[in-house]
């Protein structure tokens, strides 16, 4: 099975952030997901819910170690960004906005 952006969001679906107990992807924390070298390296763009999170490095770990279980996938980055800035509103799923309030 090829490697897709889509296998790879599945993959990151279970990494969960500590703050509030909600997956990194339903949150929108995941900005994009780049396949290269025929699927054998993926780099994740993501963010955080705060440039000050305390354990960004053990999510780091934990999204680098997820997108690595992809078949096929030997060598998962993830980029940091900061821009756009995190908005729950406008990118966490429907479900995610009812769990937080956001309406």
């Amino acid at each position: 099975m090829a490697v897709s952006e889509a296998t790879v969001i599945e993959a990151l679906r279970p990494v969960l952030d500590p703050d509030v107990g909600l997956s990194i992807v339903d949150l929108g924390l995941v900005y994009g997901v780049e396949i290269r070298e025929g699927g054998r390296q993926v780099v994740i763009q993501m963010t955080l819910t705060s440039p000050a999170c305390p354990i960004a490095p053990q999510i780091l770990a934990q999204v680098r170690r997820a997108a690595g279980s992809v078949e096929g996938v030997a060598q998962a980055e993830v980029e940091l960004v900061w821009s756009p800035p995190w908005d729950p509103a406008t990118m966490a799923t429907d479900e995610v906005k009812d769990i937080l309030g956001i309406w």
